[in-house]
């Protein structure tokens, strides 16, 4: 591995400079390296970070992906990884118009990690940075553990078990409030607390009424106006009124940030925060693996929610930053060849590439004849739809494009459009949702058939809806809990769990909680019944609650009770 050529490099500047005119916001100084299939090879199991921590896993992946290169060669283009400053990788068999092409998809890339607000948490960190020195720490417990290293990796692949679990979208909201109270100067803890919860405790026990709600709001802009900024919330906490009518505020205030202090989002921070086990003298040790391998997830949950979004922006200015670059002249037809093979529509399955390239262009074109409107989403006519042109202006449009960009996951992105918009562009792009049976032939014998199942816009977004990332919705139960156990509750959102790797699961949370783990799930059961006397059997799916129980070395499997019929 090593740096890009300077030549190699004073092309890259350029490109970056094209992006920049374009509207592309690149913060920073950029690293690209060139590296061999086998480098490719190495570092594809551990996500693309070279500095990431070693795990036995990544040895055996290591062999099987060699044996498998040697079995079909294969030369990945590039890879980027979003840290600061963001660095990206190049195949050594590429040619200089090759990665000219690529480069300005990792802009792309670039951009999409800079600016994308489910990215936020990792505008400003140095990944790469910080995934040595995670590294180093592990490297530092397994010397210190000796010949019980092996440990090491135990604890590693017990919270791996469950670092899907890990609350992304609460430690993003946490962020996005500190954030507010920080700009805002004013809004801070304590005033959210006592406008919101202590208000609620107040009109519950009928103490104030709404009346006295707006009256304090006018009391707080009063004493803004009085003493500024700086002093007013002095002045509002330390009215004498205020504090002899409610002299119980601040030791409810206290409690209250005491226990949003110790609150756990996910299963993993709630074993680092109240594990006895882990919190043992001799096992803090596991606390520092747990932290690392759970910071780790957090970091690459927004890649997981927004592979549509970011390959298809990706995807949109390569295209249009390299069609109008000279050096694509002499290569067209080797960009044409590479461009349709990565924006190939499958139509059997589902290409992130194409998806989300067509998504945004279609949204784009949307916007450029104003069809975003409200008065357009009236129109129920096909042929007063397709004339409907306010000639919006390409500035407007590029705004909504990037106002895309920046807001917008794989779910937002697929669930914005309505359903005569998205039925527009499944017209338009020819889609369907492809079905499959079983056929036989004499000849054949037995096959599957594919066949086109359906071009109803509402069944392709639902298709593409059921491919996203959608780890199980699991929340810990403290009034379940009997005798100190970790109780975990599966919100059941439409799909079951992989009932396979639950035992094992269960088994890695048992060691690191130190107790009896429960885990309450809803799953589907077949039952055989005879119908109407005769001896005829049919299957019937039941929807059941099920317990299970890991407690010493052994699972048990409790059903609570059934939900009914669904099938």
């Amino acid at each position: 591995m090593e740096l890009m050529s300077q030549r190699a490099k004073k092309i890259m500047e350029e490109c970056k400079l094209r992006a920049k005119a374009a509207g592309l916001d690149i913060k920073g100084e950029t690293l690209e390296y060139i590296i061999t299939n086998q480098d490719m090879t190495e570092l594809r199991t551990k996500v693309m970070i070279p500095t990431l921590y070693d795990y036995w896993v990544n040895d055996v992946q290591i062999v099987r992906d060699k044996w498998m290169y040697e079995a079909y060669p294969h030369n990945p283009y590039e890879t980027v990884i979003n840290t600061r400053p963001a660095i990206s990788f190049y195949n050594d068999n590429n040619p200089d118009w090759l990665n000219t092409m690529i480069f300005y998809h990792v802009l792309g890339h670039i951009d999409f990690f800079q600016n994308n607000l489910f990215y936020k948490r990792t505008w400003g960190d140095d990944f790469c940075g910080q995934a040595l020195a995670d590294k180093r720490l592990i490297n530092r417990i397994r010397e210190e553990r000796g010949l019980g290293k092996r440990w090491v990796d135990y604890v590693i692949e017990f919270a791996r078990g469950a670092d899907n679990l890990v609350g992304y979208y609460q430690d993003l909201e946490a962020a996005e409030k500190n954030q507010a109270w920080k700009n805002s100067g004013t809004f801070s803890e304590r005033l959210n607390f006592y406008f919101d919860e202590f208000f609620r405790r107040l009109r519950t026990e009928r103490r104030v009424d709404s009346k006295f709600y707006y009256d304090e709001i006018e009391r707080y802009n009063s004493c803004l106006r009085q003493f500024g900024p700086e002093r007013v919330e002095e002045a509002f906490f330390n009215d004498p009124t205020f504090r002899s009518k409610f002299p119980e505020f601040v030791s409810l205030f206290e409690k209250n940030s005491k226990e949003k202090k110790v609150r756990s989002v996910d299963v993993l921070q709630h074993l680092i925060e109240h594990s006895d086990f882990l919190n043992k003298d001799k096992n803090k040790w596991m606390k520092d693996v747990v932290g690392v391998v759970r910071n780790t997830s957090l970091y690459f949950q927004p890649q997981f929610r927004d592979h549509i979004c970011n390959e298809g922006w990706a995807s949109l200015w390569h295209e249009r930053l390299f069609m109008t670059d000279e050096r694509i002249s002499g290569h067209r037809v080797d960009y044409a060849k590479i461009n349709s093979d990565a924006l190939l529509n499958p139509r059997v399955g589902l290409n992130p590439y194409f998806i989300g390239l067509r998504l945004y262009e279609f949204i784009e074109e949307l916007a450029r004849r104003g069809k975003l409107s409200y008065d357009f989403q009236l129109i129920k006519d096909l042929e007063t739809r397709k004339r409907f042109d306010q000639k919006m202006g390409e500035e407007y449009a590029k705004s909504v494009l990037f106002g895309v960009r920046e807001n917008f996951n794989d779910h937002l992105l697929i669930n914005f459009l309505s359903d005569e918009d998205f039925q527009d562009f499944v017209n338009k792009h020819n889609l369907f949702v492809a079905g499959f049976r079983i056929k036989f032939d004499y000849r054949r014998g037995f096959f599957k058939e594919i066949y086109i199942k359906s071009r109803s816009g509402k069944e392709y977004r639902k298709m593409l809806n059921r491919s996203l990332y959608h780890p199980p919705y699991v929340v810990i139960s403290e009034s379940k809990a009997k005798d100190g156990e970790l109780y975990l509750d599966h919100i059941f959102e439409g799909r079951t769990l992989v009932t396979k790797y639950i035992p094992a699961v269960l088994r890695g949370l048992s060691y690191l909680a130190g107790t009896r783990v429960k885990l309450e799930t809803t799953e589907f059961e077949r039952d055989e019944i005879e119908v109407d006397g005769r001896d005829m059997e049919m299957l019937v799916t039941k929807k059941i609650r099920v317990l299970y129980t890991w407690e010493g070395r052994k699972i048990q499997k409790k059903i609570l009770f059934s939900e009914g019929q669904v099938g």
